[in-house]
């Protein structure tokens, strides 16, 4: 029961993301500078998250068990405190290779990054949840998501282009699990998500304003900030994915954890496209057809391996 809430909880993470995605990337487009709306938000939910940590107990406690763990050397290494890097590094590589290859083989990239990789965090047990074996069923959910991914975006793959840029998006891919793996571990010695959810948008700020000061001294400043407020809670939607990630990933294990938000993209997605469309899209039934493929996907990864009888004992 609990890793099918733990999955049902990745999956409504998921669903933020989708709507956190179209509002940073709305405000990427009218800032023509998809970097400085990355800046934006992650420095405007690392502001409040700041706040939250300075008025919790629990947090500022936290932060003093993250402390001594990595001064004494133990089971908390500085290394495994860097997960918000490999968000900003995603950001990045959205920038540099999402135009190049085109969005649809960039999604199916970091997907399959991702899963991948999330197979072999979780045998190795870097994550909290601690070793997990890649069972046949885990690896058959993890082929299967690709696949769904994949077939999903088959409408907009006629216009992939291929070429040596196809590992950035791999490498964020890999990237993203082993961050839900350390962030999961910084929960669990500070016994806070909010300082946790802190740590993460610090090192990604930190990493995303590095980029922006470079991109700054070549290109010049963006354009203006848009009027809209709404266009500005993508930082405070990041709160609750970073934070719900960081809580359900000693449940669900590195695996189902990225499953699952990945179905809940697919799904936030459809539903964003159907509600309030983008003008001039329309949704594929392919589309429709991916997001259903995700779902049994997650099924099958989550199933226990006893499930399926082995060929030698069906003829006992």
């Amino acid at each position: 029961m609990r890793k099918v809430l733990g999955l049902a909880g990745a999956t409504a993470v998921g669903v933020l993301l989708a709507l956190q995605s179209r509002i940073n990337g709305t405000l990427g487009v009218r800032m023509h500078d998809g970097i400085a709306a990355a800046v934006i938000s992650f420095g405007s939910g690392l502001v409040v998250l700041v706040v939250c940590t300075a008025v919790l107990p629990k947090a500022r406690n936290g932060v003093k068990r993250v402390l001594a763990e990595v001064r004494s050397g133990g089971g908390l290494r500085w290394w495994q405190c860097l997960g918000g890097v490999c968000g900003g590094y995603l950001v990045i590589s959205q920038g540099t290779a999402a135009i190049e290859l085109g969005v649809a083989l960039f999604t199916v990239t970091v997907v399959a990054g991702q899963v991948s990789s999330g197979l072999l965090v979780d045998r190795l047990g870097l994550g909290p949840a601690g070793p997990q074996p890649v069972t046949f069923l885990r690896a058959l959910g993890a082929g299967l998501a690709v696949v769904a991914v994949l077939v999903a975006v088959s409408a907009q793959l006629g216009t992939a282009r291929a070429s040596w840029l196809v590992l950035l998006p791999l490498f964020a891919g890999i990237g993203l699990a082993w961050q839900a793996a350390v962030n999961g571990r910084v929960q669990q010695t500070s016994r806070s998500s909010v300082m946790a959810a802190t740590l993460n948008f610090g090192t990604g700020t930190l990493a995303l304003l590095v980029v922006f000061a470079v991109e700054v001294a070549l290109r010049g400043l963006p354009h203006g900030a848009p009027p809209e407020p709404w266009l500005y809670i993508g930082g405070f939607l990041g709160i609750f994915v970073i934070g719900g990630a960081v809580a359900l990933v000693r449940h669900t294990g590195v695996l189902l954890l990225s499953m699952g938000m990945i179905a809940g993209q697919l799904l936030g997605a459809l539903l964003l496209d159907l509600l309030v469309p983008v003008p001039g899209q329309t949704v594929p039934m392919s589309t429709v057809a991916g997001v259903g493929l995700t779902l049994v996907a997650v099924c099958v990864a989550a199933l226990p391996d006893r499930a399926v009888r082995r060929p030698r004992d069906l003829g006992r």
